[in-house]
């Protein structure tokens, strides 16, 4: 037996070895195409050439590897791939160990700079004056504040859309030990401990639970202290070098919430898109349904719209809409010519790739 396992391990050793110098030899070809990119004047990000990597080595996975894990690797080892070529920057809604921060990780890795900003606008700010590449803000279904906020800044600034994460909004309970007896002390943001209420009463009946400012207070506690535990949201550990005593500890399930990752240039078509649109209408009857009555006659998937009100004298609302495909697609450029004579105001936010809700 003992003959078997040492046999087995030599083989992993000897695999873990393989794939090592292939990660070199690719990071050695990144870096050629870094060079090549900094000489035509071309961004080091590209998000459509890194969702096809991911596509297509999702598609080809036979397991028994999780995609979820394939994703995850695979995002990390793009990430180095972009560090090798060029430093970045990315902004996000501070401070560490918020969903936004996850978000902005599981999209860009650990391989660049990130900055945490006190606010959304803040975001939008580092971006439009060059401090920052990129930006991540939250827009859908957020524990963090408003983000109806976000879609406002839109008018304002001529960033645009690169690319949408969906996160999810799950809570781990993070300690520098698995064991839950050891734990005496809990550290959370008010909004985790009302959360995961149930799930402490059940499990840890006897711990003291601290209330603090935010969840990156709570893990730093947690990792400075022994027999203190801290509730952040899930992914937390892998950042602060903690371990996840218990995962997904709160009492109901929310749907993920959505992050756009914003920036200054335009992602090329891969395929799998969607194109985000602002416009405001006349306040008259029917001038809704002749704005939409385009996209509708083009058979374009409308994947979502929403409403907000104005700052603007003489107009009510803007409209949102999410459609699937990309600006350069005949349809949708058609589509938008013949929205054009309706709308008071339109603006294209960008076309990125369309990621699944579960990714």
């Amino acid at each position: 037996m003992a003959t078997d396992i040492c046999d087995i391990r030599n083989q992993i050793d000897h695999i873990d070895d393989t794939i090592l110098d292939l990660i070199n030899r690719r990071l050695n070809l990144a870096k050629r195409i870094g060079e090549l990119k900094k000489d035509s004047g071309n961004r080091v990000v590209d998000s459509t050439r890194e969702s096809e990597i991911l596509r297509r080595l999702t598609s080809l996975n036979k397991g028994p590897l999780n995609p979820n894990v394939l994703h995850h690797i695979f995002i990390d080892i793009i990430a180095a791939a972009r560090a090798v070529q060029a430093s970045q920057r990315v902004a996000y809604l501070g401070p560490e160990a918020t969903f936004t921060h996850l978000a902005a990780t599981s999209h860009f890795g650990y391989s660049v700079t990130y900055v945490p900003q006190p606010s959304i606008r803040e975001i939008f700010s580092e971006v439009e004056k060059g401090a920052c590449d990129y930006g991540v803000v939250p827009v859908e279904n957020s524990v963090e504040g408003s983000v109806r906020h976000t879609l406002d800044l839109f008018f304002e600034s001529d960033l645009c859309i690169c690319a949408e994460r969906y996160q999810p909004v799950s809570y781990d309970l993070l300690a520098q030990e698995v064991r839950l007896r050891a734990i005496k002390t809990v550290y959370a943001h008010s909004q985790a401990l009302n959360q995961c209420r149930n799930w402490l009463n059940q499990y840890l009946p006897d711990a003291e639970l601290k209330e603090c400012s935010s969840s990156a207070f709570a893990v730093g506690q947690s990792a400075r202290e022994k027999q203190v535990a801290a509730i952040a949201g899930c992914g937390t550990a892998a950042i602060f070098r903690l371990e996840a005593v218990a995962s997904k500890i709160e009492d109901f399930s929310r749907p993920p919430t959505r992050f756009l990752v914003i920036g200054k240039e335009k992602v090329r078509p891969s395929g799998r898109d969607k194109t985000s649109l602002m416009f405001a209408l006349t306040h008259v009857p029917g001038a809704l349904a002749g704005a939409l009555a385009p996209i509708t006659d083009a058979g374009i998937n409308l994947v979502k719209i929403e409403s907000r009100p104005t700052r603007h004298e003489s107009w009510s609302h803007f409209f949102f809409v999410d459609l699937e495909g990309h600006f350069e697609d005949g349809s949708i450029q058609k589509a938008i010519e013949l929205i054009k004579p309706h709308a008071l105001y339109l603006k294209n936010l960008g076309s990125y790739p369309l990621i699944g809700v579960g990714v």
